[in-house]
């Protein structure tokens, strides 16, 4: 282990030299002096994004390479991007924003599907210094209003409908009343038709061809190091989305980095996340990190899995002769279910790695993805807030031998330890909050939007001088690291972090609950999904089935698909401890099948066993 041993405890104990040697891989307009000052990375540096991710791969002769490959079945399109065809594009849309007004540090929101459109409007705010916030296609129009409201976005960027197999899903009716339930008003609204479902656009609306068309080319803008690149909102535990903020020189440096020490791959070589551009990992894997490293990046508009086709994904993989291929368990696991002999796995000769993140990888899915693939399958941990890699095995810097179970080690630049409640270390094998020693590496987040209290309060008061991820688990004596779940009430839906508190909200709403609870059990497949209990109010007397499917429904219309919310259990009481706290960690014990102790302080043990029995 010496090699990542040696560059661990460098980055750990000089971190500003090395820090200060990987940002020579970017393009700085203003070259920073300082490396981190104040709790901020490059803070005297410019630069911009969109140069590093584009501009600079033309002028250095890259201008042909492949950047961008479209693949959607969907629509039976195939489309290839080079450098120098996706930084035109790019700069016209940019042209299009300036044109609606849009300047340096604005926001713009993007509600899109998996087109290039998507990915254009990302980077062209980042050409102009403008601030994108994307929201992920999944939620419905009460969610996207929150965010239109907390974000206050110059201008939208949407489109007419997004496509999945057998089925259309039409946008523009749910940005139509996430308008109509926002308070705040974007000064224009841009619309992509497409043919499958044109859009009546409003008045003021427009249409983003005819806009891009009459728009001019721009070029970049530099900003400050330290100036906010996008705005992701994430789940918080108290239903209210959190804006996390990305800055462009803490970000641009960690991922150009880690394109090639975690995931080993290099400028000219496919990588493939097949996630959403709404989700951290779209944002880092599919958008900015290929890029900033000159890689050639898939976007693939569709469901690899969980369609007749289970054999989507190698054929992916193959056609586009993909080295490193980013994806959740969940989407492994549900090839495994469809294919279990793999008889549907193409040749796969340029395939180098299978790295799988989002939720906990299961021993079993992990040698099932080894022995059909015979290719290293690597676990890694991170989270929307830290925009890459915690825990890794660093392919690029030294392979370690991998654990099932286990993503590993912790990435050089974090200081990853194990707490227990009164603030101590925990020794080998004992589990306790996962903590990242400060400060913080670059690309990681440095504030919430518009609300550093939040931030403070979320993130580092429970242990002062470290970063609380809200993640529970242990390292064992060889120093790996082991995650084993939330310790909050946000839970991981097939990767999606999604808040249990946030549906509780809704349940409640319904006339004929008086209290409720949902809490995230074991799935096979998706590996936590959402299970309601609900207590009705007194003399409603009404068929579980129905008051399931009104339920059901309603948190469908408020959170969207995405929640995955299909299962409730009507109960005439919740336990609870005497003080009136819901036993939520009880209950997922009993939904899990395990072992759990009765707490001295539960006021109704009936109440207990009425779950137990429900299961």
């Amino acid at each position: 282990m010496a090699g990542y041993e040696q560059t661990y405890r460098r980055s750990l104990e000089d971190p500003e030299g090395f820090w200060g040697e990987a940002a020579r891989a970017i393009a700085w307009d203003v070259e920073p002096k300082t490396v981190f000052e104040d709790g901020r990375w490059f803070p005297d540096g410019r630069l911009n994004t969109c140069f590093n991710a584009l501009d600079r791969h033309v002028a250095d002769g890259r201008g042909d390479q492949p950047a961008l490959i479209y693949d959607s079945p969907v629509t039976g399109t195939l489309r290839r991007f080079t450098y120098e065809e996706l930084r035109g594009e790019v700069a016209r849309t940019a042209g299009m924003l300036q044109s609606l007004g849009v300047t340096e540090g604005d926001t713009v929101v993007i509600y899109m599907p998996m087109v290039p459109e998507a990915v254009i409007g990302m980077l062209a705010c980042a050409r102009i210094g403008a601030v994108h916030s994307v929201v992920f296609g999944g939620f419905a129009a009460p969610e996207l209003a929150a965010r239109i409201d907390h974000a206050e976005p110059k201008v939208i960027l949407s489109a007419s409908c997004g496509l999945e197999p057998g089925r259309i899903v039409e946008y523009k009716p749910l940005l139509d009343a996430a308008l109509d339930r926002a308070s705040h008003r974007p000064d224009a609204c841009v619309i992509l038709q497409r043919p499958q479902a044109e859009a009546q656009l409003r008045d003021g609306e427009l249409d983003w061809a005819q806009t891009a068309a009459k728009a001019e080319e721009t070029g970049c803008v530099p900003v400050a190091a330290t100036d906010p690149l996008y705005i992701l909102y994430t789940s918080g535990t108290t239903g209210a989305p959190k804006g996390i903020v990305r800055d462009n020189g803490g970000h641009a440096v960690a991922l150009r980095w880690s394109m090639g020490a975690v995931y080993d791959t290099h400028p000219g070589e496919v990588f493939w996340a097949a996630s959403d551009v709404g989700w951290v990992v779209g944002h880092s894997y599919i958008v900015y990190g290929p890029l900033l490293a000159g890689c050639t990046t898939v976007l693939y508009e569709g469901k690899p899995v969980g369609t007749p086709d289970a054999g989507a994904f190698w054929r992916v993989a193959a056609d586009h002769k993909v080295k490193t291929l980013f994806t959740a368990p969940t989407a492994i696991r549900a090839i495994k279910k469809e294919d279990p002999s793999g008889r549907l796995l193409r040749d796969l000769p340029d395939l180098r790695y299978l790295f799988l993140a989002g939720e906990r990888l299961d021993p079993d899915t992990y040698h099932w993805a080894t022995d059909l693939l015979g290719v290293p399958v690597i676990d890694h941990w991170w989270q929307t807030e830290t925009g890459w890699p915690v825990a890794a095995n660093c392919m690029g810097i030294e392979p370690l031998q991998p654990k099932p179970g286990s993503p590993t080690v912790p990435v050089p630049g974090y200081d990853v330890r194990i707490l227990d409640e009164q603030g101590r270390e925990c020794p080998p094998g004992v589990d306790g909050a996962i903590v990242v020693r400060l400060p913080l590496p670059p690309g990681t987040l440095p504030t919430l939007y518009r609300d550093h209290d939040r931030f403070v309060q979320s993130y580092l008061a429970r242990y002062p001088g470290h970063y609380l991820t809200g993640d529970g688990g242990h390292v064992d004596e060889d120093g790996y690291l082991f995650v084993m779940g939330r310790t909050d009430d946000v839970i991981n839906v097939a990767g999606h972090r999604l808040s249990t508190g946030a549906m509780e909200e809704v349940l409640a709403t319904h006339p004929d609950v008086a209290e409720c609870a949902v809490i995230g059990v074991t799935d096979q497949l998706k590996g936590q999904v959402p299970v309601g209990y609900v207590v009705l109010k007194s003399g409603v007397e009404r068929a579980e089935p129905d008051v399931e499917a009104e339920l059901v429904a309603l948190v469908r219309d408020q959170i969207g698909p995405v929640a995955a919310f299909k299962r409730v259990r009507v109960v005439s009481r919740l336990p609870k401890t005497r003080s009136g706290k819901i036993l939520r960690a009880t209950m997922r014990a009993i939904a899990d099948g395990r072992q759990y102790r009765v707490p001295s302080t539960i006021e109704d043990p009936a109440a207990l066993e009425e779950i137990e029995r429900l299961g």
